[in-house]
């Protein structure tokens, strides 16, 4: 990636004083959808994204602001945090929710794929953790909504970077929450299930393509029959923002399967491993 933070752009419709988040993702899928029901809700939003003219799209779409970013880069990340900070003098609520998806064998994935995953899945989140949340202390409020996955929570097969960065968020997040609740600041991450957003048809970008990769979109339908709608996980995502929920995990079958996998560690990976049978054929 090369873009680096540029400052929001488009004022939006959020009235002078209202709640203001930051969006990272926001040009398509979850971060898209979220972008927009945070709108509907009178919050002054900032969909960022390193594609910059897709954010754009969302920001002139749904009435907000945008901004290029790249959350690898670090410092073009809490540019960006401070700058929202600073001119709207308040952040309530940071959506750490830009990601890749990769998929393969653990034996044709390569350092490339596990390393850029890393970049972007995990430290894109401990870099938007880093910048808002010395700001949100010293305000004694705000909300970090990271985005792992139902892979963060299962023994997710044939995508191990993916499955490993997601973990890692989990954790990641419901450590901070134990620690940010004595600031009054709140913490929560979104483990979707399969969702029906452009990330299956992108699996892999820039890197290798693999033979998991290149059929994500079919693997997951046959997976799940049906995948899960960008428009409904947006609103199960504001239910549990407001809920204050530590782990938001939809749709259902997510939840019975992360139940499944709490009962019985050992019998989730038996089925894992017949997944990976049926999906190789």
């Amino acid at each position: 990636m090369s873009e680096s933070s540029d400052g929001p752009s488009g004022g939006g419709t959020a009235r002078p004083g209202a709640r203001t988040a930051i969006v990272t993702g926001g040009a398509s899928g979850i971060g898209r959808a979220v972008c927009r029901e945070l709108s509907r809700r009178g919050v002054h939003v900032v969909a960022a994204d390193i594609d910059a003219a897709g954010a754009e799209r969302t920001a002139k779409e749904f009435g907000c602001a945008s901004a290029g970013l790249d959350v690898t880069d670090a410092r073009a990340v809490r540019d960006l945090v401070h700058r929202v900070r600073d001119e709207r003098g308040r952040l309530d609520f940071v959506f750490n929710n830009a990601g890749i998806a990769v998929g393969g064998t653990a034996d044709e994935l390569t350092l490339d794929h596990w390393n850029r995953t890393i970049d972007v899945n995990l430290r894109g989140v401990v870099h938007g953790v880093h910048a808002a949340y010395p700001i949100m202390v010293e305000q004694g409020r705000g909300h970090i909504v990271n985005t792992a996955s139902l892979a963060g929570l299962t023994p997710a097969p044939l995508m191990l970077p993916y499955t490993a960065t997601k973990h890692a968020v989990v954790g990641l997040s419901l450590a901070l929450r134990a620690e940010a609740r004595a600031h009054g600041v709140r913490v929560s991450v979104v483990c979707p299930g399969f969702t029906d957003t452009p990330l299956l048809d992108h699996a892999n970008p820039g890197l290798p393509q693999t033979a998991t990769g290149a059929g994500a979109r079919e693997s997951a339908t046959r997976t799940m029959g049906r995948l899960y709608s960008v428009d409904s996980l947006a609103g199960d995502i504001m239910r549990g923002v407001a809920r204050n929920r530590a782990l938001i995990v939809a749709p259902a079958s997510g939840r019975l399967a992360w139940r499944g996998v709490r009962l019985s560690p050992a019998a989730a990976v038996r089925v894992a491993a017949l997944a990976v049978r049926r999906l190789r054929g």
